[in-house]
């Protein structure tokens, strides 16, 4: 006699309805969604290592961990989002069929089973805030302007901009949108100096 679905311990307790192509699903039903671009995203996932839960990674790169419904509705972290239902508009991930574990396309970057479903808030958390200052350094005091479109943004990433009109020793930041279209500063710290220092001696 087969052992019933919720019961079983090696099929999780949710699979995508779709079997042919990505689906958009909404956010808050059987989960929660949590956003990362790649940079701070594939830092997060390496991090949490076999404490990850499902990842869906989309064809532009971005990965998505699905996490408990109602566990938390925002992060202050740059290039992070929190997919969940909203009072006024419905918020959906694009989903794709469980057996798509390989890209280009969107893809379960981390297949979905029983031992990797949803994640744990607060370790994601953990993971993401690390990562987010491993890329981008401590976050500014106040919001900063965008230097492309000059707007402000409560989300500035320190890029190098060489146009000759920059202060010299004043971080120059970007918007989330605008970043990418800089090479990305890399926040020198005592411990990235030293290692530096120290390979160079090696060579």
């Amino acid at each position: 006699m087969p052992v019933p679905a919720h019961i079983r311990q090696d099929v999780p307790p949710w699979t995508p309805p779709n079997t042919e192509d990505v689906e958009a699903l909404p956010a808050g039903k059987w989960w929660d969604a949590v956003r990362a671009a790649p940079t701070v995203g594939e830092r997060a996932l390496k991090a949490l290592g076999d404490e990850t839960g499902a990842v869906i990674q989309d064809k532009h790169g971005p990965l998505y961990w699905l996490i408990k419904v109602g566990s938390v509705e925002s992060w202050r972290l740059r290039q992070v989002r929190v997919l969940t239902e909203l009072a006024d508009e419905s918020t959906y991930l694009g989903v794709p069929p469980a057996s798509w574990t390989e890209g280009p396309e969107t893809h379960w970057r981390v297949p979905l089973s029983a031992d990797h479903y949803l994640t744990d808030t607060w370790k994601l958390w953990e993971a993401l805030a690390e990562a987010d200052r491993a890329e981008n350094g401590r976050v500014p005091e106040g919001r900063q302007l965008c230097f492309r479109c000059k707007l402000p943004t409560d989300e500035p990433i320190p890029v190098d901009v060489e146009d000759g009109r920059s202060d010299v020793g004043k971080v120059t930041y970007a918007c989330p949108p605008h970043a990418p279209l800089y090479t990305r500063r890399q926040p020198r710290t005592l411990t990235s100096a030293a290692a530096a220092e120290h390979e160079g001696r090696l060579r």
